[in-house]
């Protein structure tokens, strides 16, 4: 390709992303101006099939500065996806296909949701992870099934972000060769220069976890193309230190932090494009040589992998991508008497384990305590148990793209308390419908002496409170597998809230099936007054308290709620029939529990942090004993 055509292209891409901004009137015209030579570049070398969106082997393009928006879109429109010249008009607008941030399953080939800082780089991290695992899964000595490359480009702010030094650092243990990182560094924030705040030698510290360090002028074409060329050639991670402009060919605004965030205005862009040899009359031009340049529907890249796949990896394949969840062969905990749901859970896991070859995942450091090691599967890369090390934040984002990579169901666990550190991956992965299994035990009160630090109070109701996010409290073994099976086919991540201390066994005499609804009847008295909510442990308790209170004349309904928000969707008709509402209904919970105002005209919850002390002088104090719980509910029914 001519260095005229280049550079041709690279100012098409920035005038085409200041025009977006600018008919938005929003936006971030600086990054997407300044990256313009080396998406131009990187378009020769990225291997994608706009025919087959879904390629497995195809590569993976991450903006982790989603910010940068609009060039994204450009350049999914120039290669030839479903993303129109319409589209790019309508930038930013509602309900349009192109929003100010990417949004995985809203925008045809965008990869994953990115927007909030260093999410996007230990996503491209997770996608290196998975591809590292397919590998050792699928290619053979004369076929390379997977050998694609990941793609991520961050700025300064996704550097300064604590994820991406997790992630990063996990990339350089697992010498995932296949991730470039593209740092676009144009020394500027929105704040001004960078130095006000960040003055890191970024070599050094790259070097240090084992990147390759490339430093390159990102306007110089043939360094942009030499830097990608090592890269793919090289035995470790690489980092393409980019030293670019902000707002690049802007003819007063260039290196400016005022290109960072809001659109150029129009004088400034007819300039800029009349110095650079454009029609300054025309906007979101493309001219037919630019336009063929950057197209790739012709490449038959998917076309031409399927058909050098033999049969036998096409059934390994096949494995991954079409199980049965029929064929789980769950444990049985019919004859056993207590046991902790996170013990019940490891069994599960396990189960799951062999039936399901894409089952994978792992913990930060906890494995022991979570329960969730798979027992003699190995240890990734060349076992499904993942050692995520102390690291939450990056694992819950590394998690998210592995689950949307192609062929895995992958798990992620801590400890309940520590999903503070998870939230913003759990809340990506709530908005595009990942279906990550988040694993969290040491769910209350119950964990003990460890004490304020580690005892959960208002976590239940933050992640209650999140749309498309399902957590799950069992309240013993046999509801936590029948949680699993809903978990297990639902197109949305779930959550699976777990004890430390034992739990009994419920008896109960119906059927478990109405779980799949969130809430059941588990128990039902003839002439019943009171109707008890509970979720996990709490729902033993309410079913001894219910066996006292009847001695002295008040019989009790007992609803146990293994996830309130699927009992959130059912229909009233539903709700009447296990809430009756001739009942005083009274929920029971060792959390804040304010969400039960919903169903409940009173909550027994705990509304301060907890204590170091015995599980039982803490059920005690707070409240939860059966003596203590049958006063509390006697003195609000008489």
């Amino acid at each position: 390709m001519s260095n005229n055509l280049y550079e041709k292209q690279a100012n098409s891409l920035r005038f085409l992303c200041a025009d977006m901004v600018q008919k938005a009137s929003s936006g971030h015209p600086g990054a997407p101006m300044g990256l313009s030579e080396v998406l131009t570049v990187l378009s020769e070398h990225i291997q994608i099939d706009p025919t087959d969106v879904k390629w497995l082997n195809r590569d993976r393009l991450v903006f982790s500065g989603g910010h940068a928006s609009s060039l994204l879109y450009s350049m999914l429109h120039l290669w030839g996806y479903d993303i129109s010249l319409d589209d790019l008009k309508n930038f930013r607008q509602l309900g349009s296909k192109t929003p100010g941030h990417p949004e995985y399953g809203l925008t045809t080939a965008v990869e994953i949701t990115t927007g909030p800082l260093g999410q996007g780089v230990a996503n491209a991290v997770g996608f290196a992870m998975a591809s590292k695992y397919a590998k050792k899964s699928l290619n053979t000595k004369t076929i390379d099934v997977i050998n694609h490359q990941i793609y991520c480009l961050c700025g300064d702010g996704d550097l300064q972000e604590g994820i991406s030094y997790e992630a990063l650092s996990t990339a350089g243990k697992h010498r995932l060769s296949n991730l470039t990182i593209i740092y676009d560094s144009n020394d500027i924030t929105i704040e001004g220069d960078v130095k006000l705040a960040w003055d890191e030698d970024i070599k050094k510290r790259f070097e240090a976890i084992g990147f390759d360090v490339l430093i390159i002028d990102g306007h110089n074409f043939a360094k942009i193309d030499d830097s990608l060329n090592r890269a793919k050639n090289s035995d470790n991670p690489t980092i393409i230190v980019a030293k670019t402009k902000i707002g690049k060919g802007a003819i007063t605004m260039e290196g400016s932090s005022k290109t960072h965030g809001s659109p150029l205005g129009e004088k400034e862009i007819r300039d800029s494009k009349e110095k650079a040899g454009f029609n300054p009359d025309k906007t979101f031009f493309i001219s037919s040589d630019v336009r063929k340049a950057f197209d790739k529907t012709n490449c038959l890249l998917s076309k031409k992998w399927n058909e050098s796949l033999t049969d036998d990896i096409k059934k390994v394949i096949d494995s991954y991508t079409n199980e049965d969840l029929n064929n789980i062969v769950y444990p049985d905990f019919s004859n056993t008497k207590e046991i902790a749901t996170r013990d019940s859970n490891h069994q599960i896991l396990n189960s799951i384990a062999k039936s399901l070859p894409s089952f994978i995942g792992g913990s930060a450091d906890l494995a022991p305590s979570n329960k969730t090691d798979l027992t003699n599967m190995g240890d990734f890369p060349n076992g499904r148990n993942i050692h995520f090390g102390i690291k939450e934040h990056s694992m819950g984002a590394i998690t998210n793209a592995m689950n949307i990579y192609g062929l895995f169901r992958v798990f992620s666990a801590t400890f309940f308390v520590f999903s503070d550190y998870m939230k913003p991956a759990c809340r990506i992965s709530a908005l595009s419908n990942i279906p990550q299994h988040f694993i969290w035990t040491h769910d209350s009160i119950g964990v003990g002496e460890d004490g304020a630090t580690h005892q959960p109070i208002e976590q239940l109701s933050q992640f209650r409170a999140m749309p498309n996010f399902y957590t799950f409290r069992p309240a013993d073994a046999t509801e936590n597998i029948l949680c699993w099976k809903k978990a297990l086919s639902m197109k949305a991540p779930t959550a699976f809230v777990l004890s430390r201390q034992k739990l009994k066994t419920l008896k109960s005499k119906k059927e478990f099936g109405e779980i799949a609804f969130g809430a059941y009847l588990l128990t039902k008295r003839e002439n019943a007054t009171v109707t008890l909510m509970a979720s996990g442990s709490e729902v033993m308790l309410c079913l001894k308290t219910a066996c006292h209170l009847e001695e002295i004349g008040i019989r009790c309904n007992i609803v146990s709620v293994p996830c309130f928000d699927l009992l959130n969707e059912q229909s009233q008709t539903y709700i009447d029939k296990i809430i009756d509402k001739n009942t005083t209904v009274i929920a029971v919970e060792m959390a804040t529990a304010i969400e039960y105002y919903k169903y409940a005209s009173y909550v027994i919850n705990i509304d301060s942090f907890g204590s170091s002390g015995k599980d039982v002088d803490l059920f005690d104090k707070y409240g939860f004993t059966i003596d203590k719980l049958k006063s509390k509910i006697k003195s609000i029914v008489r």
